[in-house]
């Protein structure tokens, strides 16, 4: 059987995207037919299944569900992240948002603060908040600066990358130079272009799989809340839906950074605006 002549037919691709929109709040229209088709065609040729057809009754079936689902969600995500990506907001973080909750409820001092990365991928985010708050934490030594950084995504593919920690250098391009030396060891391996987070890094970092669509509470609520171009590929309602859930595991006084492309009606949620893209949790 030659798979790569099989083609997606736009019954199935309906079946699909009906499917990925209900289950991970992604609007899939006719145009991502054609990605569709590339992203699962190894999975047919993993389970050998003779054509896409097939592959949807397989996927859909209770065995489906429960063993293939997880495979067919890693396949169909979107994974696009940066380290220091829109790094107007980890100056905000710093100069603004840390400070103001220090200094109101002494949250990193008295209290453990609570970060949350709500859209990880592979981490580059999750560990850029940590070498911004190591960072932080040096400049003031006497503070004994305590913190907690949850990363989450709906790929567990990416998720296990992000605990791994190792990235090819160009990627890490846009960290700056000296704390490129300082927070990244790179490979024994000469010929591999390749560099690992330090584990002091790794380990102030807590990886864990969660759905944006579902109904979830975290165990403790958060002081920060990052949750940055992941909105965009939602439609209007699911995004409304994303954000409550996000306003309710965040504190009163804490902080939402979404991306700059996304862009929200604060009369709708008890937010209010505070720089572009940064929003705070009113009481």
């Amino acid at each position: 059987m030659d798979f790569f002549k099989q083609r997606l037919s736009h019954k199935d691709f309906k079946r699909l995207s009906q499917f990925i929109y209900s289950h991970a709040g992604i609007k899939m229209p006719l145009s991502k037919l054609s990605m569709v088709e590339a992203r699962i065609r190894k999975r047919l040729i993993k389970l050998n299944i003779e054509d896409y057809s097939n592959y949807c009754d397989y996927l859909f079936s209770p065995k489906g569900m429960e063993s293939e689902l997880p495979f067919f969600t890693n396949a169909i995500t979107t994974n696009k992240t940066d380290f220091f990506r829109e790094s107007g907001h980890f100056e905000y973080l710093i100069q603004k948002a840390i400070p103001e909750l220090i200094a109101r409820e002494g949250m990193g001092i008295n209290k453990q603060l609570h970060l949350w990365s709500a859209a990880a991928s592979r981490g580059n985010e999750a560990y850029t908040i940590a070498i911004v708050l190591s960072e932080f934490s040096t400049k003031f030594p006497g503070l004994n600066f305590n913190y907690f950084i949850l990363g989450t995504d709906i790929s567990t593919e990416v998720l296990e990358a992000a605990k791994i920690g190792i990235y090819k250098h160009e990627e890490i391009e846009p960290v700056p130079f000296e704390l490129r030396k300082k927070y990244f060891l790179k490979s024994k391996d000469k010929e591999k272009d390749l560099v690992r987070v330090k584990p002091e890094i790794r380990k102030s970092v807590k990886f864990r799989h969660l759905n944006l669509m579902e109904n979830f509470n975290l165990r403790q609520p958060m002081d920060i809340i990052f949750c940055r171009n992941v909105l965009i590929y939602f439609s209007k309602d699911t995004q409304d839906g994303v954000i409550l859930r996000l306003c309710q595991n965040l504190k009163p006084g804490g902080f939402l950074f979404l991306g700059h492309s996304e862009v929200i009606n604060c009369q709708n949620f008890p937010l209010v605006s505070m720089a572009p893209a940064v929003y705070k949790k009113v009481k």
